[in-house]
């Protein structure tokens, strides 16, 4: 069985910084990539970050975040952590971690989601 745990939301005032950690658990042969989504309220989900793991590839950030964010990984442990500073109330929204193309030892690869994190930055 596949988890993702996230980690370190929260409520933080506008030009703060929140660090996002989340590990992926379970029979894990690869994974092509990990990353960061965010939902706000009434709004469809987003990408914020990926990170290729095991698979070769490049970093990608949603053009609202570069600059202020930075994603990074453990390919040991599994695991994808998003820096987020200087953030501001657009960046209010529930952060899903995401671990794609994640094959098992046995099965097919797909994507897996965590249950998400709230971040809330206040106007």
């Amino acid at each position: 069985q596949v988890q993702l745990v996230e980690s370190g939301g929260g409520l933080v005032q506008p030009g703060g910084s929140l660090r996002l950690s989340c590990e992926a658990s379970g029979p894990i042969f690869s994974i092509d990539a990990m990353g960061w989504y965010r939902q706000a309220p009434g709004k469809d989900r987003e990408l914020v970050a990926t990170i290729p793991v095991h698979r070769k590839g490049n970093t990608n950030y949603a053009d609202s975040v570069k600059g202020r964010f930075t994603i990074s990984r453990d390919i040991d442990k599994k695991s994808v952590d998003l820096q987020m500073n200087n953030l501001t109330p657009g960046d209010t929204a529930v952060y899903y971690c995401s671990a794609l193309g994640l094959l098992l030892y046995y099965g097919a690869a797909k994507d897996y989601w965590g249950k998400g994190t709230l971040v809330i930055v206040p106007s």
